[in-house]
This record gives C-alpha cells, sequence and structure tokens, in this order.
C-alpha cells in the first residue's frame, strides 16, 4: 500500500535525480518505516511534504499525532465503546440476566485497565482503579430492572447483615447449596448450570451478579468495600439501631443477649467444601 502511494513521486524523479533519488526511496520504502507508531511516521514524512500518506502507515485506530503523551493518555485508556453501558441495559431490561451477569464480568475488566485486559480478569488489587460513578451506575442498572433484589449494593447489605462473614453470605444468596447428608454440609454450586438466571418469587435476594472466588474472596470484599458504596454503612448502621430498640424495650438488653448466645449454642455442626467454582 506504502509503495504505490509513492509511485508518483518515484517517477518524477527517475529522469533527473537518479542517486538522489535512491537515497530518498531507501529511506521511505524501508521495511522499519511500517512499524513506527504514528507520532514518528509524521515527523520523518513532514520533510518530504507527503503528510497524506500517514494514514497509510498507521497501525493504530486514531491517526492523531500531536504529542506523545497523547497517545499515551489515549492507548492507556478504555475506549468509550468498550465501556458503555448500552448492552448491560438491554440485557437487564430483556431479563437475560445470564447475558448480563457475562457483560457485568467484562465491564470490570475493561474498567480495570489495560493490565486486566491483556489477562482477561481482575486482580482484587486493580479494584481501586475503577471509577466509584462506574460501579455505582452498574450497581443501579442491576437494582432498577429486578425491583431491587440484584446489585452489588443489595450484596454489600447482605454481607454486613452476615458480619462479613462470606460463608453465611454464600448460603443467604444460594451461591451454596445444602447437601444431602446426615451432617449439614454445603457445598458451592457448579457454574453455570445450579445458578438461578430467572427473577422468580424464589430467586434469592443478591443472588446476582456473580464475582468468581476462584482466587478466594478478595476481589469480592475489594468490589463490596469499594468507596461506591461507602454511603451504605451509615444507612446500615441507622437500620442496626431501629432493628435493636425494639428488642431491647420488649426483653431488656440483657435478654436479648442471653438469646443471641442460646441460638448461636444451638446451631448444629457444619461442613463446608472449599470449592469455589464461579
Amino acid at each position: 500500500m506504502a509503495t504505490n502511494s509513492l509511485n508518483p513521486l518515484r517517477h518524477r524523479h527517475q529522469h533527473h535525480h537518479h542517486h538522489r533519488h535512491l537515497r530518498r526511496r531507501h529511506s521511505l520504502d524501508s521495511p522499519s518505516s511500517l512499524f513506527l507508531k504514528p507520532t514518528t511516521t509524521a515527523q520523518s514524512l513532514s520533510s518530504h511534504s507527503l503528510s497524506t500518506t500517514t494514514t497509510t502507515f498507521s497501525l493504530s485506530p486514531t491517526t492523531s499525532s500531536s504529542s506523545s503523551t497523547a497517545d499515551a493518555a489515549t492507548s492507556a485508556a478504555p475506549s468509550p465503546s468498550s465501556t458503555s453501558l448500552d448492552l448491560l441495559e438491554r440485557h437487564l431490561a430483556a431479563k437475560n440476566f445470564r447475558q448480563a451477569d457475562e457483560e457485568t464480568r467484562r465491564l470490570l475488566i475493561a474498567l480495570a485497565g489495560d493490565a486486566a485486559i491483556k489477562r482477561g480478569y481482575v486482580f482484587f488489587s486493580e479494584v481501586q482503579f475503577i471509577a466509584a460513578a462506574d460501579l455505582k451506575a452498574i450497581d443501579a442498572l442491576w437494582r432498577h430492572h429486578s425491583d431491587g433484589r440484584f446489585g452489588y449494593s443489595v450484596q454489600k447489605r447482605l454481607w454486613d447483615k452476615a458480619k462479613r462473614d462470606f460463608t453465611r453470605f454464600f448460603i443467604k444468596v444460594r451461591w451454596m447449596k445444602k447437601l444431602d447428608t446426615e451432617v449439614e454440609q454445603y457445598n458451592y454450586r457448579s457454574f453455570p448450570t445450579e445458578f438461578m438466571w430467572e427473577l422468580k418469587e424464589d430467586t434469592p435476594e443478591g443472588h446476582l451478579p456473580l464475582t468468581n472466588a476462584l482466587r478466594g474472596t478478595q476481589l469480592l470484599t475489594c468490589i463490596l468495600t469499594h468507596p461506591a458504596f461507602a454511603d451504605m454503612e451509615d444507612e446500615e448502621e441507622e437500620e442496626a439501631q431501629e432493628e435493636a430498640d425494639p428488642a431491647i424495650k420488649n426483653g431488656g438488653l440483657l435478654k436479648g443477649l442471653k438469646d443471641k448466645n442460646a441460638s448461636s449454642k444451638a446451631q448444629p455442626n457444619t461442613v463446608f467444601k472449599p470449592d469455589y467454582s464461579f
């Protein structure tokens, strides 16, 4: 492609400046010029007034060559199309929760940065790079299209109520299932067949979106403790106080503590199989 665009120039110089043409031909037709960055290409061709050939040599979707700093910022930032919430909203509006779950996972990867995109998944340490506004927007879509039953903020509320115990939380949202054994045992559901992809009356609150815990719970911890949901802590404290007041009035604080201790002792032994598979 580059050779065709330079044929007129090569033809004109064959009759008058043969040796000079050979030097210029060598510098313009060198194979290494095909792999130059857009900024370097623009600088090397500007002296020959061939700025129109910049797009011919460009390997980037953008043609801007104003500065190397601007190019670096553009390449580091995710493209608007890759982080658009339009597809997620369409899936949720159509109640295609399986597809919405996959799109949510893809969005988190795109928002976490280039390293996560190349890797194909998000490290827990990269969650901090996701803007609070983006996480809130994703969560708002899930809550809106599930009558407030799905979303990260819903999961955070349930996790906090479970004293941030992931075993209790997983049972609550039914990411774990009870096994039919004499001793009470729970196992993690198999992805994707054993999860619930429809919004029914018996679908547990906070069941979606899923977060892969194959490498542990640190990723989910970082999502649920993200600054996007920091304002929920004050609301939860107020709710906890409101729930505690009637208990104190009816039986007194001491009675409430005794009942709590009695219920904790009455719990049967539970066995959990540590197999995160989603």
